[in-house]
């Protein structure tokens, strides 16, 4: 295999906080899957893909051998403490930057800051449109005035915001127009918003707006595709819904970001292939699948330009996740360009430049991060 699995740094470009503070197994297994809880009596998220990879990858980073039981990975977890648990995962993933995604607070747990200086490496915010919406509504801003307060938002954004976010799938389903709706329509829109009880967008118009919003902020735009709790609709997160937005975008000059992307990582393949504007990840999917994240990445790239995918971890709660989602895209990656060596589709200098740039040279050109250094 390629000298490579241990490097280069990674650049995380989708991310959240993890919690800080101890949790009972009940409360760790619960946060190893997308349901709201680790699973009926009788059951455990240890027995599946990703249970049995993080008892493969994580505990040595614990000082632990390799597949250690579940209790004995508790009891040492206990014994370090949150802190050190967090600070070990964390830097073990080798992370050359991290673009945290702050919209998702159901708990309290740790900031972009909090979670560079664990990681070693400058942490960057990616600001969710929804929230920003959310936000405008719940502090009484007239209908007629929240188009503007919404554009005052984002261009008062602090100066580590990189890009934003749509979570439009898990609310109005990913089939969005490419045209921008007009000041009447969204007014309409932000009425109806308003007149709930606890401000919720779901509207498509609303959706679209906050979209064009950060396009004409010069921001990239990140998309939810695919798999995600139990919100989520996969019947409306095929990312070949969003074909008209894209497009529109990429004649604005946008980036846009397919989140995640499982089951439909060949339809984003494609059109991250097609579209100019279009880039890619296996976030999420990648710790999920477990020892099956190769064949993850291989149909990914079966399509997908190795210009236009990047990483993500798309890790919350646990610093596991981290770590392990480090792991296994390296060691995905790594199989796929030391396969297309042995079979001369490419030299070794070829894989050595592709696997820099999709760790991190591709997010970096996209959000205009400083190369490390």
């Amino acid at each position: 295999m390629l000298e490579w699995p241990e490097s280069p740094p990674l650049a995380d470009h989708h991310c959240h906080g993890v919690l800080d503070r101890e949790l009972d197994r009940a409360a760790f297994e619960a946060l190893l899957t997308e349901a709201e809880t680790g699973g009926p009596p009788g059951t455990s998220p240890f027995d599946s893909q990703i249970g049995f990879a993080l008892r493969r990858w994580c505990p040595p980073v614990l000082d632990l051998d390799a597949h250690a039981a579940p209790d004995a990975y508790f009891a040492r977890r206990a014994e370090l403490g949150a802190a050190e648990v967090n600070r070990r995962f964390l830097a073990a993933a080798g992370l050359e930057s991290l673009c945290v995604d702050t919209g998702y607070t159901p708990e309290a747990i740790l900031d972009p800051p909090d979670l560079g200086r664990f990681a070693g490496a400058p942490a960057y915010e990616i600001v969710r449109l929804e929230a920003v919406a959310e936000r405008v509504a719940a502090d009484g801003v007239e209908a007629a005035r929240f188009a503007d307060e919404v554009r005052a938002r984002l261009a008062g954004r602090g100066p580590d915001v990189v890009g934003a976010k749509s979570i439009a799938a898990y609310r109005a389903g990913l089939e969005l127009a490419g045209e921008r709706p007009s000041a009447g329509e969204v007014a309409e829109a932000a009425g109806r918003l308003m007149r709930q009880d606890v401000p919720r967008v779901h509207d498509e118009v609303l959706h679209r707006f906050l979209v064009w919003c950060a396009s004409d902020e010069g921001l990239p735009v990140q998309f939810h595709v695919g798999l995600g709790d139990v919100d989520a609709d996969l019947r409306r997160g095929d990312p070949l819904l969003l074909l008209d937005l894209l497009r529109a975008l990429d004649a604005a000059g946008t980036p846009a970001m397919l989140l995640h992307n499982y089951p439909f990582h060949r339809q984003a393949g494609y059109l991250a292939q097609v579209l100019p504007n279009v880039y890619v990840d296996a976030g999420l999917a990648t710790h999920n699948l477990g020892h099956r994240a190769p064949a993850l990445l291989a149909e990914l790239l079966e399509l997908a330009p190795f210009g236009k995918v990047l990483y993500s971890s798309d890790a919350f709660g646990l610093a596991e996740l981290y770590h392990l989602g480090a792991v296994l895209f390296r060691r995905g990656l790594a199989g796929i360009l030391d396969e297309g060596v042995r079979d001369g589709a490419w030299t070794a200098d070829d894989a050595a430049r592709v696997a820099g740039l999709v760790a991190s040279g591709n997010a970096r050109r996209v959000y205009g991060l400083p190369a490390p250094g």
